[in-house]
């Protein structure tokens, strides 16, 4: 067994490990064939999908705009031994979809039902946040390759 297959995460552990961050770095191909990695928070839907929320005049969206194809990263770990992440390989999607914006700035902030099915209590958070997600687009990614590591799987032998 090589050792790439020794540190690999099965499939539950990657589904466990991005349900624990917030933050995923978003690397879309930016001017002049430069990578342009940018931090970003996100939602993950059922089918294992990537939202992001992000301005529509944003560099991300003029890069994907261009080239589609981007490459996500969650990592984690100040030692060796700790280091884990996960780096999914996709086609962004840019969607205008004004309560996709607002219920992925919810789940991405940390409300994981989104917005909530009360249609009352709904239109109020539309309402509230309609200053930032009028000027939003969502991200989508549907990942196509996954790479995964955790480097506790090797018990301390480097």
């Amino acid at each position: 067994m090589s050792r790439r297959d020794l540190i690999r995460m099965t499939d539950e552990e990657v589904d466990s490990f991005l349900d624990e961050q917030k933050t995923m770095t978003i690397v879309s191909n930016g001017v002049g064939g430069f990578p342009h990695p940018m931090p970003m928070w996100f939602a993950r839907d059922e089918d294992g999908s990537i939202r992001m929320g992000t301005y529509q005049n944003s560099q991300k969206i003029q890069n994907i705009r261009r080239d589609p194809k981007v490459t996500l990263l969650c990592e984690s770990g100040a030692e060796y031994a700790e280091l884990r992440g996960v780096l999914l390989y996709g086609t962004a999607e840019i969607i205008d979809d004004y309560d996709l914006v607002v219920d992925t700035l919810l789940r991405a902030s940390g409300q994981s039902d989104g917005l909530p099915e009360n249609p009352e209590q709904a239109d109020a958070i539309r309402a509230a946040m309609h200053g930032t997600a009028s000027k939003r687009y969502v991200i989508r990614i549907r990942p196509e390759r996954t790479v995964s590591w955790n480097h506790a799987k090797l018990g301390g032998v480097y």
